[in-house]
């Protein structure tokens, strides 16, 4: 009964490793605790009859790597469950005030000296004084409890926000007028979302973009909504005229363009009105740049960006790839918010928006009808509806933005349109 009633009780996973002789142990060990915080103390209470209790207690040091998610493979090695002749190999290992090893891929390591041992029952309480610690990975940790392994369930945001970057250019491709393009986007801002109301990278005059329809919030002189800029005159342009939200962008496989816009982030935390400020991270979604995108973020978020937003920008994003790279980099950001701009190719949008959602991530940029190939924004609020994830988006007053827009684009233009335009049925939603 004992037992059982323990095993109900969830846990996190280490490694517990030591050295005697120059022969390095380990073992897989969740009796781990923190015991004080000045001096730093911790305690393992190993049973008696292990093998390693006898080497902690005559080498008089021990480490301790805090496992991963991701890393069951290696508890069930130190645990003696595999056939493993030699429970270190495969792992990258380091040494600091004490010798012992302590493994480089862990989401965090200690590195411990005895100084009280007590007696437990058939177990010893070995509290180690902390010489030296890292904290390697954020990443959600590895669990144990009853008798198995585990990680934290995913959980859905209670809100979440939208914003559309790429309504005004996808109406203007599609032929409607300035006066038009100006309406829609005044009305998408008034129904909870920010919209990118004009991009200064381009070679449109200042007079004819989407800000021209005057602020949203009557009597302050501000707009909701952002621009996109790439030196510091855009940026006094846009904050001239009102918009609170500054936008740059950045390549995360080009580190020069990560330096500018860390340098102009520096300019926008000085420019007035200016809220927030924005860096759009494009090339993010491949294999091989996860470690080159997690560089980007943590550069961007030293230099005060205040929201962060990667971008499918070849629409090959697959749920995959989207859980790889958001199951590191949400937390390396926190509390900076990710927003996700994702495409909606082979209608992997929604599969690719759930699948974010369920990793921690609750802004999105769509656009409206999905003109431009993104993810529709009336398709992503009727999937956050099913779910009980709340927006500040009016549904009913989208509707009638969509069945409008919808109208107006069939008549003035040939071009293809995005999914969200092309069929009376909406997006199928994708199953938890």
């Amino acid at each position: 009964m004992f037992r059982d009633v323990l095993a109900q009780w969830p846990s996190g996973v280490t490694v517990v490793t030591t050295v005697v002789d120059g022969v390095r142990h380990g073992m897989t060990a969740s009796s781990f605790s923190s015991v004080s915080l000045d001096p730093p103390l911790v305690s393992i209470c190993l049973d008696r009859k292990l093998y390693s209790h006898g080497l902690v207690e005559r080498g008089g040091v021990f480490g301790i790597s805090v496992l991963a998610k991701d890393q069951a493979d290696v508890a069930r090695r130190f645990a003696g469950m595999t056939d493993a002749e030699d429970r270190f190999a495969g792992e990258s290992w380091s040494t600091a005030s004490t010798g012992v090893p302590l493994l480089d891929s862990a989401l965090g390591w200690l590195d411990c000296r005895v100084v009280h041992a007590y007696p437990g029952g058939d177990h010893t309480i070995f509290v180690g004084e902390v010489l030296s610690g890292r904290a390697a990975r954020r990443t959600a940790p590895l669990l144990f409890h009853s008798r198995g392994w585990g990680q934290f369930a995913d959980v859905l945001p209670d809100v979440a926000t939208l914003a559309d970057s790429g309504l005004v250019p996808s109406l203007l491709q599609h032929g409607q007028s300035g006066e038009e393009v100006r309406r829609t986007a005044h009305r998408v801002r008034r129904s909870g979302i920010r919209v990118r109301v004009a991009d200064l990278t381009g070679t449109a005059s200042l007079e004819n973009l989407a800000w021209h329809d005057g602020p949203s919030r009557p009597g302050d002189g501000r707009i909701e909504g952002s621009a996109l800029v790439e030196s510091r005159l855009q940026a006094r342009q846009a904050a001239d005229r009102g918009v609170s939200v500054l936008e740059t962008r950045a390549s995360a496989r080009d580190l020069r363009s990560v330096r500018r816009a860390c340098d102009l982030l520096g300019h926008f935390a000085s420019t007035p009105g200016a809220d927030q400020r924005v860096v759009v991270l494009s090339d993010v979604f491949a294999d091989e740049r996860v470690d080159e995108t997690l560089a980007a973020i943590d550069r961007l978020l030293s230099a005060d960006a205040t929201e962060v937003c990667l971008d499918d920008t070849t629409g090959s994003a697959t749920p995959l790839q989207v859980r790889a790279l958001l199951q590191d980099s949400v937390g390396l950001a926190r509390p900076v918010p990710l927003r996700l701009r994702l495409r909606d190719n082979d209608r992997l949008g929604l599969v690719n928006v759930l699948t974010a959602l369920k990793s921690g991530v609750h802004h999105f940029d769509t656009t409206l009808g999905g003109l431009d190939g993104a993810v529709a924004t009336e398709d992503l609020v009727r999937l956050l509806g099913t779910l009980d994830v709340t927006t500040p988006v009016d549904p009913s007053t989208l509707d009638t933005l969509v069945r409008q827009v919808r109208e107006r684009v069939s008549r003035t233009s040939s071009v293809a349109v995005g999914s969200g335009l092309t069929t009376t049925d909406p997006a199928p939603l994708p199953t938890l």
